[in-house]
This record gives structure tokens, sequence and C-alpha cells, in this order.
């Protein structure tokens, strides 16, 4: 929450389901060391944080927030940049021409 993640955003990060991060988030699943490693990249947090042995205000928290008011990290331009990954050309094209007649011209 923090990071200004969802689930969704953190799963795509380290190549996981976004289901199976959900179970390791509410604790219903260990990640190998291998997931735990990514999950610490994409975090930017340090391991001993990502197993709960020190918590991130003791290791500067400052991580966190360095970027957090860019709108290109909210979660709902994530959201939409991934749905205009799996569109074809055409739909493209189309959300292209609808997005051109909304927007104000610069």
């Amino acid at each position: 929450m923090r990071a200004g993640l969802t689930q969704a955003d953190v799963a795509e990060r380290i190549g996981i389901a976004a289901e199976v991060y959900g179970r390791m988030e509410r604790g219903r699943m260990m990640p190998s060391v291998p997931t735990l490693f990514r999950l610490c990249l994409a975090l930017q947090l340090s391991a001993d944080v990502g197993m709960g042995l020190v918590t991130a205000a003791s290791v500067g928290a400052a991580l966190w927030e360095e970027d957090s008011q860019d709108k290109d990290h909210l979660p709902e331009m994530r959201r939409l940049l991934r749905t205009l990954r799996r569109m074809t050309r055409g739909q493209l094209k189309l959300m292209n021409q609808v997005a051109s007649a909304i927007l104000p011209q610069r």
C-alpha cells in the first residue's frame, strides 16, 4: 500500500499470478526464495523487511515515497496500461481515436 501498488501490479512485477500473490500477502502461502528476492526488488525493500525481521522505518521508509506523486505510478494508470498491452492493433487504433475525440487539443 505504501508503494501505491495493487496486488495485480506486484504480481505482474514479480512474475506470478495475482491470486498466488494474494495468498502470499494473506499469509496462506510462503514465497520461494527466488520469488521473495523478486518481491524485495519490486517493492524496493531489504529481505530483512520482507521477512518481517525489521520494520521499514528502521531501514529508511523514504524509498516508499520517492515518486508517489507521479501520475504514471497511480494504480489506475497501471491498470490502463495492462489493459492496453492486451489489445489488438485494431482495438488500439480505436482507443486512440476515442482518446483523441475526448481529450483537449494541445
